[in-house]
């Protein structure tokens, strides 16, 4: 298995097509297999990097190092091991918290930014949604949170017809899952999250986009966000946290014209 070593923790991460080269960062559930259709999209132009956050999936599962400055620490060292930087970095949730800080830590590594269905400093909403799903974490185990969290992750108009999609990403989401008291680190890890003040520091082009019913990363911190950045290109399209999985040709379309319109 492809691992990189990276300060405490062994990183998991999957390289696959070839192109120019873009690294999705998933979201909360940590694992590169919740980019579902994603991979295969960009697998036609890309050299695609798909890690798994240290303390999920195939890598170390471990709740040292739940910042999101280590992940974007763990995630530089892998382009640096392949030697393809700089990159177009495409981070969903979470992973557009870790991009936020690739992008003001490591900014020789990213060509490009797109931070989607994210946030960059919590407010009372958000504050309140996290609490509620880590009791349901302590009191009914990651499995049954996981299943609760699809709830408001998915449209509920997509959730209507499109069951099987739901729960493939609950089965992966779940696959290898994290124990609970690495689960709850994470959460904490988000909600310490503040980066909106070093925004500004962002020189790289980004993009923040989200989907327009976004329940759990509501379209007002997308708004914040990009009007700290500057430059940044600000997007909405249908859908509602993982939009990327409901729309998957629209959302990947209007990425794929940001690469171009920032070198391919």
């Amino acid at each position: 298995m492809p691992m990189i070593q990276s300060t405490d923790a062994e990183i998991y991460y999957e390289v696959s097509g070839s192109g120019s080269p873009v690294l999705l960062i998933a979201g909360l559930a940590g694992t590169g297999a919740t980019w579902g259709p994603q991979k295969a999209l960009f697998d036609k132009n890309h050299t695609v990097i798909i890690p798994d956050h240290r303390g999920t999936g195939k890598s170390s599962h471990t709740p040292k190092g739940q910042t999101i400055s280590q992940h974007a620490a763990d995630f530089a060292a892998i382009c640096e091991k392949l030697g393809v930087g700089p990159v177009h970095c495409v981070g969903s949730s979470t992973g557009g918290a870790i991009t936020q800080a690739l992008a003001l830590e490591h900014p020789a590594l990213v060509k490009t930014a797109t931070i989607a269905s994210s946030w960059a400093r919590v407010d009372p909403f958000f504050r309140r949604q996290f609490a509620a799903r880590a009791q349901m974490i302590g009191s009914a185990g990651v499995k049954a949170a996981t299943e609760m969290a699809a709830l408001f992750l998915f449209d509920p108009r997509f959730q209507m017809t499109n069951e099987p999609v739901v729960q493939g990403w609950i089965e992966a989401a779940s696959k290898n899952a994290s124990a609970a008291d690495i689960a709850l680190a994470r959460m904490d890890m988000i909600l310490n999250h503040d980066r909106l003040a070093d925004l500004g520091g962002v020189t790289c082009p980004a993009m923040v986009i989200v989907g327009q019913s976004d329940f759990c990363t509501p379209p007002h911190l997308s708004e914040q966000m990009a009007a700290a950045i500057p430059g940044a290109e600000f997007v909405q399209l249908p859908g509602g946290h993982f939009f990327y999985m409901e729309h998957p040709d629209l959302f990947h379309s209007r990425v794929e014209a940001f690469f171009r319109k920032h070198g391919g």
